[in-house]
């Protein structure tokens, strides 16, 4: 049987570590329903989608760059597939009005939300919901994909993030420089931003990792990003703080840990994408919306008008879930 003609799509990813994880298991279905997928999204997505083999590109900051590449992606798909301007060709995941703007201009034929006044910008568009009771923000991206491709499916239990072998190798590389063996304890004390105007950073994160660095015997790692390094360096130096590493090997390095502990942000995400038991700490954050996503994820979170828990309980919780694996 002769090989199936390609069918581009191109894909605008969201801005954040934790989206665009959550949107993977959305990808990978496109992927695997015959889509030829070309990816735009911020610098560090190809890293992170490196596993996967998909066409990845950093999507320019500025609006005339911006348009010149979806209009080129246009022009290289339109000359491989004949059907390319007859269907669907854009999947627009972000549901800001530029965003839309922007594949319409291309001349692009783009499925995304609707909403923020876009909707006619858009050839195909669905409703975002919003409020209490809204879904998980995984199964938004997953509807999208389903309306995409025509087919109502359920989502997967495990988000199945892959690694590339140049990332297993620099996970061990980092391992071997740290004498560091499978099943050590990695922490992630940092939170972009708030939800709600509240402060996602739960408090109790060096309190903890004294007591666990003393109580569990393992070493205890933190993965500063960009930014985070000097916080790092000054509340968790008695850590082990591996500072430069990359989110495709973070995930590598988090594939050998036998427990990650985390507040409402992506490195939570990439650990309950590759499958490492995660505790998270989330605080004010909706857990229907926004939990980590995974049959390994543990939550902790205080009830309205109650403290955020303390350092002894997540310890007792680490060593429930350490000693179950």
């Amino acid at each position: 049987m002769a090989d199936a003609p390609p069918r581009p799509l191109i894909v605008r990813l969201r801005n954040w570590v934790g989206d665009v994880v959550l949107a993977l298991p959305t990808l990978q279905r496109l992927h695997d329903a015959g889509h030829e997928l070309q990816l735009l999204g911020k610098p560090w997505a190809a890293d992170l989608l490196a596993g996967h083999g998909w066409a990845t590109q950093a999507y320019p900051a500025q609006l005339s760059e911006r348009l010149g590449l979806l209009r080129a992606l246009h022009r290289a798909a339109g000359a491989v597939d004949a059907g390319f301007e007859r269907r669907l060709n854009a999947l627009c995941f972000p549901f800001s009005f530029s965003s839309a703007l922007e594949m319409r201009l291309a001349g692009l034929r783009a499925l995304g939300h609707r909403g923020e006044g876009r909707a006619w910008l858009l050839s195909r568009s669905v409703p975002r919901h919003e409020g209490k009771g809204r879904p998980h923000e995984l199964e938004v991206y997953w509807a999208l994909g389903c309306e995409l491709l025509g087919a109502v499916a359920h989502p997967p239990a495990q988000i199945g993030l892959r690694s590339s072998a140049a990332h297993v190798a620099a996970a061990r590389e980092l391992m071997a420089a740290h004498r560091l063996e499978p099943g050590f304890v990695v922490v992630c004390p940092f939170a972009g931003g708030t939800f709600e105007g509240q402060d996602k950073t739960w408090p109790g994160f060096a309190d903890f990792t004294h007591q666990a660095l003393e109580t569990l015997r393992r070493p205890v790692l933190v993965v500063p990003g960009p930014g985070e390094e000097a916080e790092a360096r000054a509340h968790f130096g008695h850590c082990t703080v591996l500072e430069g590493v990359r989110l495709g090997a973070y995930a590598a390095l988090l594939r050998q840990a036998g427990l990650m502990i985390s507040n409402d942000t992506g490195p939570g995400h990439l650990a309950a994408a590759v499958g490492t038991p995660l505790i998270s700490v989330l605080g004010p954050t909706d857990p229907g919306q926004w939990r980590a996503w995974g049959p390994q994820v543990s939550l902790l979170q205080p009830a309205q008008g109650e403290a955020w828990p303390d350092a002894a309980t997540v310890l007792r919780l680490a060593q429930q879930r350490l000693a179950a694996a």
